[in-house]
């Protein structure tokens, strides 16, 4: 039995009823409030607990958009916290943290995959369970299961640890930082670094540093996602057309408006270099864009967005005044034939800044 992120090792002698007897085999010091963990995985304890279960209803009131799920073991566990979601009257996100050896089974991440609205490599717990040599692996492998499922995927625990109480970073930590990034997370996660740690502005610094000189990188922008593979729906395939015309074009920027953040999901799944903008007069969309990689929220008046006839020079007006773009640049614009129809991309087009009738 490991506590507190293989820390502290006990191992099991013996068990009566509810109580367990443990030697102390690796000792250290040990606060309140620490998880617990068993190497190779095993342990019974729901991932929901009658105090998740009232904080749902927490941030139902607090209109959260993602809610994290810790420890789920398949996607029955999603799906109950996506019911009780519901039951709230909350429409959040479930980010789904995977930190349990069961979860990696082939069937069973796919299926947490799919009824989440993204995961989280929860580095700590997961390393404990199935063995700090395995993790580099699991990750990417679990980094590349997101992306080709249009899921969104966070990477966190321990990527600055040494700046709890160090200005800097070790060499080791940049490189780490630096390679979920190429391996294609949407976001890198800091934990006890700034809730507890002595410099959490330079580690924010630190990290969003390192990301952007990163993504530099010619392999950061290189991406066969969904190449032979067929679509699903026109949204769907107009959002990977897109991203190919794009590519291959020199455009500067992307303007996908959207209702839901969907098609701008499915456009950050493929590597690039070129941003893109997600316009909406939907705050909530707004804010869940954000966690998409290389995703610009850019919200349009609710009186613009409603004269479909204009939206097109609206567009182009606002990326514009935002400094984004200017006279000669190319902009792909992705739009429904109705406002506020989710689901309903169905057309691309090409516009030149500067030119007279858009």
């Amino acid at each position: 039995m490991l506590l507190d992120d293989g820390k502290v090792v006990l191992e099991i002698t013996n068990v009566e009823g509810n109580k367990i007897n443990t030697v102390v085999t690796q000792g250290g010091a040990l606060s309140d409030k620490k998880g617990i963990n068993l190497r190779g995985g095993g342990l019974s304890a729901n991932a929901l607990t009658e105090k998740d279960k009232k904080d749902i209803f927490i941030a139902a009131k607090a209109k959260a958009d993602y809610v994290a799920l810790s420890f789920p073991v398949n996607g029955d566990d999603v799906r109950e916290t996506k019911t009780l979601l519901k039951a709230a009257g909350c429409d959040a996100g479930v980010i789904s943290k995977i930190e349990r050896a069961e979860a990696l089974i082939e069937e069973t991440i796919l299926d947490i995959i799919e009824e989440s609205a993204g995961i989280m490599v929860a580095r700590g717990d997961l390393g404990v369970e199935i063995g700090d040599p395995q993790l580099p692996a699991q990750q990417k492998r679990l980094i590349k299961l997101a992306r080709s499922n249009d899921r969104i995927v966070i990477t966190a625990t321990q990527m600055l640890e040494s700046m709890i109480t160090n200005p800097i970073p070790t060499r080791a930590e940049v490189f780490d930082v630096a390679n979920a990034v190429l391996d294609g997370t949407d976001a890198v996660m800091l934990s006890a670094e700034t809730a507890a740690g002595d410099y959490p502005e330079n580690a924010v610094k630190t990290m969003h540093d390192v990301c952007l000189e990163t993504e530099k990188n010619p392999i950061a922008k290189v991406s066969h996602h969904r190449l032979h593979e067929h679509f699903k729906g026109i949204d769907e395939t107009i959002a990977m057309s897109t991203m190919y015309a794009a590519n291959h074009l020199g455009v500067k920027v992307i303007a996908a408006l959207t209702e839901t953040g969907k098609t701008a999901m499915w456009m950050s799944r493929m590597s690039s270099n070129i941003s893109i903008y997600a316009m909406s007069d939907n705050v909530q969309t707004l804010r869940k864009v954000t966690l998409y990689r290389g995703v610009y929220p850019c919200g349009i008046e609710k009186s613009s967005a409603n004269d479909w006839s204009q939206v097109n020079e609206t567009v182009i007006e606002t990326l514009i005044n935002k400094e984004v773009v200017e006279n000669g640049n190319l902009v792909v614009l992705t739009k429904g034939m109705y406002k506020d129809k989710s689901g309903g991309t169905n057309m691309m087009k090409i516009l030149r800044v500067g030119d007279a009738n858009y």
